[in-house]
């Protein structure tokens, strides 16, 4: 029991850090055209940035090869017992739901666990559960990087563990070509209510 309040404890503690940034980020800004779209997270601002990372293949590749086309952002680790794959699998749920609308948008899983998690590994979590899923992996020193950019809070709390967990937060995040990250969303949000303000970031990113 202690441990599930500390993993809740941390997980709130990286949504107050992230709200925070976002909040100050947002300060000075001009009118926000996509006020309509947003839930009840406040959103904008330079979270996340360049990265390289390896996909399936072990091949490198950059924000620029993954986010090529608006993408949900989502971190966690391929032997995540329960969140993660329930997460990834809305998220791969709330892209189909807007390609039958016509829009085009890539579901990313970046682990936070590079030590398991090699790219064959991504490749196979990836092929079972979605054609549409990027899943990424990374040195050590890139997934640091990576969440660092993207304020992203994970820790082993027992590496000594043959079967250990990582504590990391579950934030979803959308990314928009030519303007980075727009809005983030918590694990509660279902997938209708995700597709239908992603929809409305596209809508108006578009016009």
């Amino acid at each position: 029991m202690q441990k599930l309040y500390a993993v809740a404890g941390a997980v709130a503690l990286g949504a107050m850090v992230l709200g925070t940034v976002v909040a100050i980020q947002l300060k000075g800004r001009g009118a926000d055209v996509f006020a309509e779209c947003r839930g009840a997270t406040v959103a904008g601002g330079q979270i996340g940035g360049p990265f390289t990372l390896l996909n399936g293949d072990g091949q490198s590749v950059t924000d620029k090869d993954v986010l090529a086309k608006p993408s949900l952002v989502y971190f966690g680790y391929g032997f995540c017992p329960d969140v993660c794959p329930l997460d990834n699998a809305r998220n791969v749920a709330v892209a189909e739901n807007l390609e039958r609308q016509g829009f085009a948008i890539t579901p990313v899983f970046i682990s936070v666990d590079p030590k398991r998690d090699t790219p064959a590994m991504m490749k196979d979590y990836a092929a079972n559960l979605s054609p549409k899923l990027v899943a990424l992996t990374g040195s050590e020193e890139q997934i640091r990087a990576v969440a660092k950019a993207y304020k992203v809070y994970y820790n082993i709390p027992n590496p000594q563990d043959e079967y250990y967990t990582v504590d990391h937060t579950t934030f979803t995040y959308l990314m928009l070509p030519g303007l980075g990250f727009v809005d983030v969303f918590d694990r509660d949000v279902t997938e209708e209510d995700m597709a239908r303000r992603v929809a409305c970031y596209l809508d108006k990113a578009a016009s």
